[in-house]
């Protein structure tokens, strides 16, 4: 199987939900939620890609080749790439349920470590969507990273205690959910943390907290003030609010808000290892990315989610290759033009 050939199954097996356009970039499905679309006129889904469009790289080949090293380190872990399949469940509602939600689960948390990288994994309404991605984590030693939504403190620290039980890696909760639609037609509670209540959750357990969903400064200090391992600069797809700016423009006042005190992720229109390049280069540790992982899923189960992140992978090493970075530290504000 090559990419095209997973493209071209997946999109017959996706349809009508998601059209696997040529560029995912939010136009043809805007405001289709559920489903895979942006919010309302989908603004916020299409700035993310069209800010990454605008930031240029600087090509420089004038250097001695000591070969690229692409790996990072986190969670106490080493990982091939710096970058992770982004959560995402609703397999059904969202998508068209060819694939289960435990289906799904298994394709991208085994692809992904197949392939030297990890998953994050998604959690919903129906309790099931996070209860089914735990057999696959536990399968692959607990390296992959559940995540949560807002749900009230008590039913967070319940699901907290399951992922302990799969010795998962770390666990995030993706408070930009909040006001997602799919839970509030479903009459699910979920809400805004404060920092007492996010702090509550990282005192809970010792596994490293993930808060995702952070988009100013002032939100990553509060994370931090929680005690958060990391955040994911993250507007959920741009699923939530109709004008939120790009997730990568607004990276470098995150970063220089809280220098090296807490790891930062974002998500959000990302689609090459170019894009990779871009994003570390704003000032992220590490990316995630969502809908084409789901896209490599169905067209290719656990194959086709290892094939797709090695594409992303190689085209990573390319532009470190064109940039003259030998490792991912290189990869700096002198290597891009906003």
């Amino acid at each position: 199987m090559n990419y095209q050939e997973l493209l071209d199954k997946a999109r017959k097996k996706m349809a009508p939900h998601c059209r696997v356009c040529k560029e995912c970039n939010g136009v043809a499905c805007k405001g289709e939620i559920p489903g895979t679309g942006g919010k309302g006129n989908g603004n916020a889904f299409k700035v993310c890609v069209d800010f990454l469009a605008s930031v240029k790289i600087n090509m420089d080949t004038i250097y001695e080749d000591n070969g690229q090293d692409t790996s990072i380190s986190l969670f106490g872990k080493k990982f091939k790439y710096p970058f992770f399949a982004a959560p995402i469940g609703g397999m059904d509602f969202n998508y068209n349920g060819a694939i289960t939600e435990a289906e799904y689960a298994e394709a991208v948390v085994k692809g992904t470590n197949k392939a030297g990288t990890a998953a994050f994994t998604g959690d919903g309404a129906p309790d099931h969507i996070l209860l089914d991605a735990l057999p696959a984590i536990k399968e692959v030693g607990g390296l992959a990273v559940p995540t949560i939504k807002p749900w009230k403190n008590d039913k967070a620290i319940e699901k907290i205690r399951k992922i302990e039980e799969v010795n998962a890696m770390a666990f995030a909760m993706d408070i930009d959910s909040a006001g997602l639609i799919n839970l509030a037609l479903a009459g699910k509670p979920v809400s805004p943390k404060s920092v007492d209540e996010l702090k509550e959750l990282s005192q809970a357990t010792k596994i490293p907290f993930i808060v995702k969903g952070v988009m100013t400064a002032k939100g990553a200090l509060k994370a931090l003030e929680a005690g958060a391992y990391g955040i994911v600069v993250s507007s959920h797809g741009g699923r939530v609010l109709q004008d939120a700016p790009a997730t990568c423009a607004v990276l470098p006042e995150i970063r220089e808000a809280v220098g090296d005190k807490i790891k930062i992720f974002v998500d959000g229109g990302i689609r090459s290892g170019a894009d990779v390049f871009k994003a570390i280069a704003l000032g992220a540790d590490a990316v995630l990315i969502g809908r084409p992982y789901v896209i490599a899923a169905f067209g290719g189960g656990a194959e086709g989610v290892a094939l797709y992140t090695e594409k992303i992978g190689a085209e990573l090493r390319e532009t470190m290759i064109m940039t003259g970075c030998s490792k991912i530290s290189d990869i700096n504000r002198d290597k891009i033009i906003i």
